[in-house]
């Protein structure tokens, strides 16, 4: 392995790219639950949920944080590893790319800056509108870079001119049925993920007793809810994907002959990434039975106080959330298998995507990206576990008990 610049170059992509996915997953799972929290506390004028809102926030914004730093890395690495896709469908592929870049580090960036320091400063609706911004740039986001990743799959819209991909339809990369799919699926698995994230912090802080605002008996029912919710829509979201895996593009024929297609195909079939996506697909499967039982009884148990009191099973959902994350890297890793050996189907294969590497370049390249992003990882868990642990009045957005001079704190909001 350490020998194959290809095979370091793909592991180091899906290495980076599964860790990235993770704090995406969460900012996609937290940002409708603390919008509708705060959109509560404001038309009720309830300061428990507004606290509420400081402490789900402040895990949002410690996840944030590191999703961004890691999503500059994966740009990073994307044009060193990977210059052959910019080069070939530089116009296309490249395009939503830009715009998810201009969305999230513009747009969702100032208005979370408005939000963490327009406490205090700000009418309570123009403070929660500056929260409802950026919960839509987030999904803007996600949608841009899934229009992106449903092109290699489904490449549409387009023309080859000496050997590169022209757009020439914006509309059908728009409606691309390989990103419109995708989108449904990770929009639902990501709530499912945000979920089962609130009932762990939730059941940790309830089997100790400690709830004083309610906000862990609002976050542990909230859970039950979607997780009940959610289930149907992420298979069936998941399940129409199939309908395109192995399908060909229309655009099919364009860069490579019907004989060569097939020769390339054939001289890939089995081998590890077939290993892979077939690992990936009974992760999915399997965490979703468990999502599918366990929202229905987290209902029932409910109305006899399982939900608030019952530590027994309070203590088991502290854990839940490793299957979400565990199905979505999964999920990602068969979907990205099963595209192989195309980085742009039936256009551009992998080899050719990847950057010309040395052996020993390419074993550096690995080792300083994938070093980079355990660092990230493992800051940021233990950065939301602290948090977390913490509670209401230890989160980095919590209000302040006193002021410097031992006068009463400004008020959460002027209500």
């Amino acid at each position: 392995m350490l020998e194959d610049p290809l095979l370091l170059a793909r592991l180091q992509f899906a290495l980076t790219a599964a860790t990235h996915y993770m704090f995406v997953a969460l900012t996609l799972g937290l940002a409708p639950y603390i919008l509708a929290t705060q959109l509560t506390a404001v038309l009720r004028d309830d300061r428990a949920r507004m606290t509420a809102v400081r402490f789900w926030g402040g895990l949002y914004l410690v996840n944030y944080g590191m999703g961004v730093l890691s999503g500059l890395v994966m740009e990073l690495q994307l044009g060193l590893n990977w210059s052959g896709i910019q080069e070939m469908f530089g116009y296309t592929f490249a395009a939503p790319i830009a715009l998810e870049t201009m969305t999230a580090f513009f747009v969702e960036s100032t208005f979370l800056g408005l939000w963490i320091f327009g406490w205090d400063r700000m009418g309570r609706w123009a403070h929660l509108a500056c929260f409802a911004v950026v919960t839509a740039t987030a999904y803007m986001s996600a949608w841009w870079v899934l229009v992106s990743n449903g092109f290699l799959r489904n490449p549409v819209g387009f023309e080859m001119v000496d050997g590169v991909a022209h757009m020439t339809d914006p509309a059908a990369l728009l409606t691309n049925p390989a990103s419109a799919l995708a989108f449904g699926h990770i929009v639902t698995s990501a709530l499912l993920l945000g979920a089962l994230v609130v009932a762990a912090v939730s059941a940790y802080h309830l089997v100790r007793r400690k709830d004083d605002h309610g906000i862990f008996r609002r976050g542990v029912r909230y859970a039950a809810i979607t997780v009940t919710l959610m289930a149907l829509p992420v298979a069936t979201f998941g399940g129409l994907q199939f309908g395109i895996v192995g399908e060909a593009p229309p655009t099919s024929g364009l860069t490579y002959s019907p004989g060569e297609i097939e020769a390339i195909e054939a001289a890939h079939e089995g081998g590890t990434a077939s290993a892979v996506g077939l690992f990936g697909e009974v992760t999915m499967v399997l965490s979703w039975l468990v999502f599918a039982l366990l929202g229905p009884v987290m209902l029932l148990v409910w109305p006899f106080g399982g939900l608030d009191r019952w530590r027994w099973f309070l203590a088991p959902l502290t854990v839940t959330p490793f299957l979400p994350y565990a199905a979505s890297v999964g999920g990602w890793g068969f979907r990205e298998t099963n595209r192989q050996p195309w980085a742009v189907v039936h256009h551009l294969t992998t080899a050719d995507a990847m950057t010309p590497l040395s052996p020993g370049m390419a074993l550096l390249s690995f080792s300083l990206f994938t070093a980079a992003f355990a660092v990230l990882a493992s800051v940021t868990c233990w950065l939301l576990a602290r948090y977390a642990r913490r509670g209401p009045e230890g989160g980095p957005l919590a209000a302040r008990r006193e002021a410097e001079h031992g006068e009463p704190a400004a008020p959460v909001h002027s209500f």
